[in-house]
């Protein structure tokens, strides 16, 4: 049965990063909903903080849509999955408009995206330093891919009436609809640090007002009425929406059985890295997700048989993680008691034996520290040996994103081997039920990882 999904969709991509994506996106995000719409957010590529201000401007949760981690073919119906119930879906473009995975062509590029999603593409270019040549650059884009559909153009950062004629006469040359004008407004800044934008979790009541500022802007300076009816000629959709029951029954996962275990999910402002779908694959695995911030909470969740800690920034709450000395001990003994526990990234240096000389949980007997390198790109790496996550010889696409550095990288019993690009190295740690490692990996590509911890997950009532 072929499945027709009608969402008004649209696609807001930029020549370069840094051009206001993030500004327009979440602006048309909070504007429309601003209108009564109910809006789905969605951004490529791996980014974790973009979909924070997303949720912020939306009410729903943030999606990332990624075609290196996931594979083309979830594109679609995590889009849709996603999208369920929505009046309109805006996607938040990663890089350049036709960027993607190093040296692999369009693979995981805003174009490959809005190409598979049939949607138009809203091209948000930084108008400073140029006039008449926005034509040339945005001719260039709109034609480089006769696939991709250049519905018009958000000029961003315009300095002036005469600076914004000069442009609109450029592109009207040109035959390019410009949908919008925006001037630099400060109150719609975003601070960044180290890793990019700093997380809504970190700073939310200025995030809201950033957000309400950008809603302002873009409804000001944009012609909404024209987005919307851009969104609205995009055509329907086949696929099926992607399903966490489905995807566990069709990689062989047994349906739940027993007692519904608690699987603890490390939240709050040091840990602010995560994809929903993981917790709706251990939702639907049979557990309950139970969110706690490790910055407050003395203990873990009532019951908690399973932990996952994802990624984030606990270098900068290293004193107050180490502080919370009452949790840190609950999360060693559950770990020595051979407990389900997956780390990503940020979890791995709360594991680690200290950060930056301030005592973390000791599960690892490993040292973090602050570097001046960023480690930044796609992964793929195949499972060492067998661990709570995955069979040994299970090949994953990841993705590593952090400025730290670990003493050792890697445990006897490694947690992948990471394959390319570069040379081949292990990474990451295996002891027992914990399975540690600075690679990010959607688990809707391994739909198995969440079955096999919630298997393993001490049930309510049973010793730990």
């Amino acid at each position: 049965m072929v499945t027709t999904l009608r969402i008004p969709r649209l696609v807001v991509a930029a020549p370069s990063s840094g051009s206001g994506k993030t500004t327009v996106a979440t602006g048309l995000m909070a504007a429309f909903t601003g209108r009564g719409l109910t809006v789905s957010p969605h951004k490529a590529g791996p980014d974790y903080i973009d979909p924070g201000y997303h949720a912020l401007a939306t009410g729903r949760p943030g999606r990332n849509l990624d075609a290196y981690l996931c594979g083309t073919e979830l594109l679609g119906p995590l889009f849709a999955h996603g999208a369920a119930g929505a009046d309109l879906a805006v996607v938040e473009g990663v890089m350049g408009l036709y960027d993607g995975a190093a040296g692999q062509g369009e693979l995981a590029s805003t174009a490959q995206l809005a190409k598979k999603l049939r949607a138009p593409v809203v091209l948000v270019v930084d108008g400073s330093s140029q006039s008449r040549s926005v034509a040339a650059l945005v001719h260039g884009f709109a034609s480089w891919d006769p696939e991709v559909r250049i519905g018009g153009v958000i000029l961003n950062k315009v300095g002036s009436d005469r600076h914004e004629e000069l442009l609109r006469e450029a592109l009207d040359e040109a035959g390019v609809d410009v949908l919008g004008v925006l001037r630099r407004t400060p109150q719609a800044a975003t601070p960044s640090r180290h890793l990019g934008l700093v997380p809504v979790a970190e700073r939310e009541p200025d995030a809201v007002a950033a957000v309400a500022a950008m809603a302002e802007q873009v409804r000001a300076g944009c012609d909404l009425d024209a987005l919307w009816a851009l969104a609205r000629s995009a055509p329907p959709l086949t696929d099926a929406p992607w399903d966490p029951a489905e995807a566990l029954a069709g990689a062989g996962a047994p349906p739940p059985a027993g007692p519904r275990p608690v699987v603890a999910v490390a939240g709050g402002a040091a840990f602010t890295f995560s994809y929903a779908e993981h917790a709706e694959l251990l939702t639907a695995a049979g557990a309950e997700v139970v969110p706690f911030d490790p910055l407050r909470d003395e203990r873990l969740p009532e019951s908690a048989g399973a932990l996952v800690i994802g990624g984030g920034f606990p270098e900068v709450y290293a004193p107050e993680l180490s502080a919370n000395a009452a949790l840190r001990a609950e999360v060693a003994a559950l770990a020595a008691a051979g407990a389900p526990v997956a780390a990503e990234c940020a979890g791995l240096l709360y594991l680690a034996r200290e950060l930056d000389g301030a005592p973390m949980c000791g599960v690892l007997d490993a040292s973090a520290r602050m570097t001046e390198r960023l480690t930044l790109g796609y992964r793929e790496a195949v499972a060492v040996g067998d661990s709570v996550l995955a069979p040994a010889g299970t090949r994953v696409s990841g993705h590593e994103f952090h400025r730290t550095r670990l003493e050792p990288g890697a445990g006897t019993d490694p947690a992948w081997g990471v394959v390319r690009p570069g040379p081949p190295r292990t990474e990451g740690f295996v002891q027992g039920g914990v399975h540690a490692s600075y690679l990010h990996v959607h688990w809707a590509a391994l739909p198995t990882a969440a079955a096999r911890l919630v298997a393993r997950a001490v049930r309510p009532g049973a010793a730990v």
